[in-house]
């Protein structure tokens, strides 16, 4: 049977009601989800600029400040407090120095030694080449100390100063313990030296007789004598020409006679300048070439 036009009329305006019921309830639940967003994000924007606002107040940061001191402080109270202080490797670091940079006193909270810190103040000394620092709990602070050693005294621009084999300036004053030290001259000497030192005290003889060494022109060495002699070495096969002296002093004596300058920079043979007024032949059968003239 046909429907009635009544009966369509009917029907479309329930199917027109649902659909404004459907709509109206999807806007209602958009606009409910947008509120629900709104507010999470309103939240979490007040919780940041909340956070932001203590941090730069420093409250969070005195919070943390108090609780790590009421943390020490209990330790402390518990047995963890200083008592000890050791301190392994000092041979020439000033003792009061040390102690001031490791600033601990008998009874402080050993939880608030920072052993990073103390470090990185300790290798800050000249002496100091390394260090090793930490918190041996319950009670006491541990340090090795790894010192630089002394070669020579370095004589540069009016002043005398103590270095290591690195050039390392370790002291400027109270050198009075180290003046059997040797004593080099020269801008960049004391970069250098440490080689030829080295080889001197292979030549005990040679070693005892030098006043001073003198790094001339950046690329070769001098030997001023305790006598006024001065002993002219080459460039290169330095161990060869101290071995060429030391026997040359041994056979001969040549450093004790009337010269003022040796000169081994030719590698066969020994060259001497005699003093003023002085003329005397010395023969060397130690030439390497057979040539018998120093």
């Amino acid at each position: 049977m046909p429907r009635s036009r009544s009966g369509k009329s009917n029907g479309a305006r329930r199917s027109s009601v649902l659909g404004r019921r459907s709509r109206n309830a999807k806007k209602t639940r958009i606009i409910n989800a947008l509120r629900r967003f709104g507010f999470i994000t309103a939240l979490v924007v007040t919780s940041a600029w909340g956070g932001a606002w203590l941090w730069m107040s420093g409250t969070v940061t005195r919070t943390m400040d108090n609780a790590e001191l009421a943390f020490q402080d209990s330790a402390a109270e518990a047995g963890y407090a200083v008592q000890n202080v050791l301190v392994e490797g000092r041979v020439n670091a000033d003792p009061d120095v040390l102690l001031g940079l490791i600033n601990a006193r008998r009874g402080d909270p050993i939880m608030a030694f920072d052993p990073v810190e103390v470090k990185a103040q300790l290798e800050r000394i000249s002496w100091v080449e390394s260090a090793h620092v930490e918190r041996r709990l319950p009670d006491t602070i541990y340090v090795r100390l790894t010192e630089r050693a002394p070669l020579a005294l370095w004589q540069h621009q009016g002043k005398i100063r103590l270095v290591d084999g690195k050039g390392t300036v370790l002291a400027e004053t109270n050198l009075a313990k180290f003046r059997n030290l040797p004593l080099i001259v020269g801008e960049d000497a004391p970069f250098h030296a440490a080689p030829l030192i080295g080889l001197l005290g292979g030549e005990p003889t040679i070693r005892d007789q030098v006043e001073a060494i003198t790094w001339v022109g950046e690329r070769r060495w001098d030997l001023k004598m305790k006598n006024g002699v001065v002993v002219r070495l080459p460039e290169g096969d330095v161990a060869l020409a101290l071995s060429r002296l030391a026997k040359a002093e041994a056979e001969d004596g040549l450093l004790k006679k009337d010269i003022t300058i040796v000169d081994l920079r030719e590698g066969n043979r020994i060259t001497v300048r005699t003093a003023p007024g002085r003329v005397q032949e010395y023969k060397a059968s130690f030439s390497l070439s057979g040539d018998n003239d120093i």
